[in-house]
Formats: structure tokens, sequence, C-alpha cells
């Protein structure tokens, strides 16, 4: 009777071990998805300075470390002193004061002298901007301020006795407010864009906004493209200044628009 006992005992024991024990399994959770990258609302300004058009170059100038090396700063953003500035590893950090109200005036005039721009490096191109069937090296770097405004300064270099000489250099204005868009080579021509409407450059600066021409920085709904001419001093203006729509490229572009507005203004002040 014991031995029976004990036989039944054993087999109930074994019949627990075989079945899965229900109770404690813990049910298997699926994972959230990763949400997923919402774009940026903002159109990136920059995507056509930095694709890979005009990267490499047979020139020596290919090969020039333009992240070490020393500009001159164009008319509206020179040093007080009147120093160049040099980028190291592509950059050179601001240097700003604070003046208080309350300074003596000479006081006042040291802290200004010691003030110092901003600058990173941005990238380089290498393009044939002169027709001579040499690349020039297009270096542009980006302002920095400590303050919000984010302009650009281009140099145009062509390789000379050894070294990189500049021929042309040039400031544009702040993103939707006369940024760069683009520069590239046609038909022996420099082709500038500059966002905003009738924005184009005269020697080392970009021309001011129209009337009208406003709009946020951070979204051009303009753009003007303007061609320039080497003519072994200089680069000069060629033909009319185009002003496209940035949503609508097929339509026909405005011309010297900044003429027309000039030329309306100007007609309704002698009313």
């Amino acid at each position: 009777m014991a031995i029976a006992a004990l036989l039944l005992a054993s087999a109930c024991q074994r019949s627990a071990e075989a079945e899965p024990d229900t109770a404690r399994a813990e049910p298997a959770v699926a994972s959230a998805p990763e949400p997923a990258a919402s774009p940026s609302p903002f159109p990136n300004l920059q995507a056509e300075l930095l694709d890979d058009r005009h990267k490499s170059t047979t020139s020596p100038l290919g090969s020039f470390d333009f992240k070490n090396f020393t500009y001159p700063l164009p008319r509206g953003w020179q040093n007080p002193d009147g120093s160049d500035l040099t980028l190291t590893d592509g950059k050179v950090v601001p240097v700003s004061k604070f003046i208080d109200e309350d300074m003596a005036d000479e006081e006042k005039m040291e802290v200004r002298a010691t003030r110092r721009i901003g600058m990173s490096y941005v990238t380089t191109k290498y393009l044939d901007l002169t027709g001579d069937g040499h690349d020039e090296a297009i270096v542009i770097l980006k302002v920095e301020t400590t303050g919000n405004a984010i302009p650009q300064l281009v140099y145009v270099y062509e390789w000379k006795d050894g070294a990189p000489n500049l021929i042309w250099n040039f400031r544009t204005g702040d993103r939707a407010d006369g940024g760069l868009k683009d520069i590239r080579n046609e038909n022996g021509e420099a082709v500038v864009e500059l966002f905003g409407q009738d924005r184009f450059l005269i020697g080392e600066t970009e021309t001011n906004k129209i009337t009208g021409d406003e709009e946020q920085l951070c979204c051009p709904t303009f753009f003007t493209r303007t061609n320039y001419k080497w003519n072994g001093l200089s680069f000069q203006l060629q033909r009319k200044r185009l002003t496209y729509e940035v949503a609508n490229l097929s339509a026909s572009p405005l011309e010297n628009y900044g003429d027309v507005v000039n030329y309306k203004n100007g007609s309704k002040q002698k009313k």
C-alpha cells in the first residue's frame, strides 16, 4: 500500500515537471518603433555650396592648406587695428568685449580696439572663373559673430609664382538677406547667385536690399543671378541682373528689378 502511494506521488511530480510553467511565463512585449526623424521645416541654404561639384583640380591649389592661412578682411568687416585674419585648423574665435556706458571715452576706445572678428572655414571649390584654362580656388568662409548673423566671405585665388594669389574677394549678406547661394563658371564667366531680390556684387560688397524685399532669414523666396567677366584686373558685371522665384524656377525672371523699384519710387515722390 505504501509502495502504491509512493509510485502515485512520483508520477504526479513528473507530470507537473513536463507541463510548462504558464503561471510564471512573461508575455513577449513588442518594442515600440523608433520615431522617424522629422525633416527640418527650413531649407538648406548651403546645399549647392557643399555639394560634390568642383571639389578637385590638377592645379597646385588643390593641395594647398586653406584651413591654415591668412586672409584680408573686406570693407565693413575689418578688425579695429586693420589686421588680417588667420585661420588655425579652419577657425578663429571672435573676441568681443562689453562696453559699459559708464566707462570713460578712452576706456571705450581701448575695449573696441581689442575686438576681433571670428571666422570658420566652409569649403573650397576649384573653377576656371577667369577663362584662361586654369582653375582658381574659391574659398568660402563663414563670419562668426557674437550675435545671430552668419554672413560669408568669398576669396578667389589663382596660382602664381608658387603660391596662391588673391584676385577677388567679397562679402555676402546673411542667409535670405543677400546670402551666397551658389558660385560657378559658365562660358568663361563667373556666375554668382545671392538670395534676395536684385542682390549683386559691387567690388567687395553685396548690394543692400531693395524696397519691399522683406522675408524671414531662414526662408528666401527669391534669388538673383549675375555674371562677371575677368578683364585681367578685376571681375566686371555683365548683362542684366536676373531675379528668380525660388519656388518657380520656370517663371520668367525679373530683370534689373532694383532699377524698376527705384524708378517707381522716384516717380511717386515727384508727384
